[in-house]
């Protein structure tokens, strides 16, 4: 399972996503409560395992471990999370602006692998610098938000999700073409030297 999620991660994410985006676009509020409530149930269940954890170890080893702080903040904030989503609803405008901020530093990223594919002399060093750019872009955007209307601006960080996840996809799809065809031609390379042997 775990090789699993590392061979197809990067697909993953761009589905997850699209997804996202998707449902964001058709119904924003009762799916970021559905959302927001999910994840409560899912800390709640972390806080739990954490104190289990920590009750079932030894004394030293609990007391290394914090999992008795730990379990019970994940518990009140699921708990939170679970009967009172509308708080985060309220909060969007601050959301969108983190979303945004990780947007940008998700675009300097992908501008580091844009140049190091220039630098190394890959021809599709244009694909991650569009990302970059479409990243930085809608990042600066969502952050200074000029929108007048709340509902504008969910539909456009759902219209960016959607966007981020296209261009990511492309992104892995010729960065994978692009590792199989570099394997390939180091294949024949060898098989070369050792015929000439």
């Amino acid at each position: 399972m775990k090789r699993f999620l590392n061979s197809y991660r990067s697909p993953i994410y761009c589905l997850g996503e699209l997804i996202v985006g998707i449902l964001i676009l058709i119904d924003p509020h009762s799916f970021t409560s559905g959302i927001i409530r999910l994840a409560g149930v899912v800390f709640s269940i972390m806080g739990v395992l954490s104190l289990m954890s920590y009750f079932r170890s030894s004394a030293q080893l609990g007391s290394m471990s914090m999992g008795f702080s730990k379990g019970l903040i994940l518990i009140a904030g699921g708990l939170f999370c679970v009967f009172n989503p509308g708080w985060f609803i309220k909060a969007f405008p601050l959301i969108a602006v983190v979303y945004g901020v990780g947007l940008i530093i998700m675009g300097l990223i992908k501008l580091q692998w844009s140049v190091d594919s220039m630098r190394l002399g890959s021809g599709l060093w244009m694909v991650p610098g569009i990302g970059a750019l479409s990243s930085l872009v809608l990042g600066v955007i969502i952050v200074l938000n000029p929108f007048a209307a709340e509902q504008v601006m969910w539909i456009f960080v759902g219209s960016s999700l959607i966007f981020e996840a296209v261009v990511d996809a492309v992104s892995t799809f010729t960065s994978g073409r692009r590792f199989k065809k570099g394997s390939c031609d180091d294949s024949d390379d060898a098989e070369v030297e050792f015929s000439d042997i």
